[in-house]
């Protein structure tokens, strides 16, 4: 019996010896020196690389983020409760990552992909590192499809282009987050996924926004990414660029996606203290030097991809917000000097009962005009110039009581513009109802009348069209062009409203 078990024992070392392969595994473990605010200092991680996922002991996970001589600056990713100083560090080698995937759509995500919605496990099946370099220049085309906003004062004076980054810029409480949900709800069978990333917010001002989109049936096409105010800091900075690669998933499957980042003033004071806690050395406003850096790197992974990469776009919506309407502060300039254009709303317009409030003087889209459809452009017409004429005018004539007749006009039919683009909430336009809203006011077929019904005349008026003209509102729809015929029947067609 002994002798068997010898002669086992002797079969099984020489089958060790045979297959032995020389394999000396080492981990890289390095130690806590200090910890606190979210922030750890940890000694002996000579290797790691800036931005690569790191494990506690605890099971939190970090992000590296400063690399000194001999010690590298974490940022923790969940509580530093029980990491201590002498606590263990270990590497992964890896990229800081986030699920991505089909899997998404219709939930409320927290930056990293984890569910907040009580819905139950995300069972995503790929990952795509957070920070990912932009597309460069051959991989790009320009912007030429339009991303419709629903919102006539942008679609007819501003419009914006799939793969254009436009700036939604204004103080607190001026309807900013409006015009990004507003242009959320208009994607519905457009196939088009929405990306609203909140950064900073109340989660109650978040959990508002889910209930609109629900509302609307907008959760069908969309993801929410919240990190609110009460997460840490680097939550929040890591927030928008987790919400940029859902949305890249989608571009490089020759999707088209809109994403909106609410806001970009959050996200920088975020960052300014995540910077000023790994003690990095403040600039202008305790800002640290590479704010600038911080939202370039974001936004240029916005863009419209040629067909030889698939042919998707993502259509940025960054938001700013503005102290007391100073857009030459030092986060302002920087995003608008970004951004392929800005929607700037103003809080004395909208408290005037202009809503959307959007400074017509200040905002510019540097892209979306070569997006425009051919109907848009057409019916615009010289519609910013006629405003433009309107308020100089207004300026003038506070005070002088005799108008001759075609100042009167002018101010009238201003004064028509301005009520005719004002617009209720989460109500946005098809392209033929601001097509047929457009070619009323500029062939002045509304300057009789009441400036108080305008909007009651815009609605039966529409209503009327769509009933006995139904085949030109499918056709401006479909074709999305505008001829003079087109002209002639959408004017006659009115007249005949206006006689009835």
């Amino acid at each position: 019996m002994g002798n068997i078990c010898a002669e086992e024992i002797l079969s099984v070392l020489k089958n060790e010896i045979e297959h032995y392969e020389d394999k000396s595994q080492m981990q890289e473990v390095g130690t806590v020196i200090r910890a606190g605010d979210g922030i750890a200092t940890v000694y002996g991680l000579s290797r790691a690389m800036y931005g690569e996922l790191v494990v506690f002991e605890t099971g939190v996970e970090g992000i590296v983020q400063s690399l000194e001589e001999k010690t590298v600056g974490v940022v923790l990713l969940g509580s530093d409760h029980g990491i201590i100083e002498g606590s263990k560090v270990n590497r992964t080698g890896e990229r800081a990552c986030v699920g991505v995937g089909e899997e998404m759509i219709g939930r409320v995500v927290d930056a990293l992909g984890n569910p907040i919605d009580g819905k139950g496990k995300i069972k995503t099946t790929e990952k795509r590192p957070i920070e990912n370099p932009a597309p460069g220049v051959v991989e790009r085309k320009s912007v030429s499809e339009p991303m419709s906003t629903g919102i006539l004062a942008i679609d007819s004076m501003f419009p914006i282009g799939r793969g254009q980054r436009e700036l939604i810029i204004g103080d607190r409480q001026t309807g900013k987050t409006s015009i990004a949900v507003d242009t959320i709800l208009n994607q519905k069978g457009k196939d088009v996924v929405c990306i609203y990333v909140a950064i900073g917010q109340k989660s109650s001002t978040v959990a508002q926004i889910v209930n609109t989109l629900s509302k609307h049936g907008a959760m069908d096409y969309s993801i929410i990414v919240a990190a609110s105010a009460s997460e840490l800091a680097p939550l929040q900075y890591i927030a928008p660029y987790a919400g940029t690669a859902m949305a890249e998933y989608f571009m490089y499957r020759g999707k088209d996606v809109l994403i909106v980042y609410d806001d970009l003033s959050k996200h920088a004071v975020a960052y300014r203290a995540m910077s000023l806690l790994l003690k990095r050395p403040p600039g202008r406003e305790a800002y640290p030097g590479d704010v600038f850096y911080l939202h370039s790197r974001l936004l240029e992974r916005s863009s419209r991809l040629d067909e030889a990469h698939g042919g998707g776009s993502i259509t940025a919506l960054p938001i700013i917000e503005t102290l007391a309407g100073d857009v030459s502060a030092y986060i302002p300039t920087n995003v608008i000097s970004i951004t392929d254009g800005q929607i700037f709303l103003e809080s004395e317009l909208f408290f005037s009962g202009i809503r959307p409030a959007v400074n017509v003087g200040l905002s510019v889209s540097r892209v979306g005009g070569a997006a425009q459809t051919k109907a848009m452009k057409k019916a615009s017409g010289n519609l910013r110039i006629d405003l433009a004429q309107y308020r100089e005018m207004e300026v003038f004539t506070q005070f002088s009581s005799d108008l001759d007749a075609s100042t009167k006009e002018l101010l009238d039919h201003g004064s028509r513009l301005i009520e005719l683009l004002k617009q209720p909430l989460n109500q946005p336009m098809s392209l033929h109802a601001m097509v047929i809203s457009l070619c009323a006011a500029n062939h002045k077929l509304m300057l009789d009348v009441p400036l108080k019904e305008i909007k009651t005349f815009q609605r039966n008026m529409l209503a009327y069209m769509e009933k006995e003209y139904h085949a030109l509102v499918q056709k401006i729809e479909q074709e999305k062009i505008l001829t003079d015929e087109m002209i002639e029947e959408i004017i006659s067609g009115i007249k005949e409203f206006k006689s009835r």
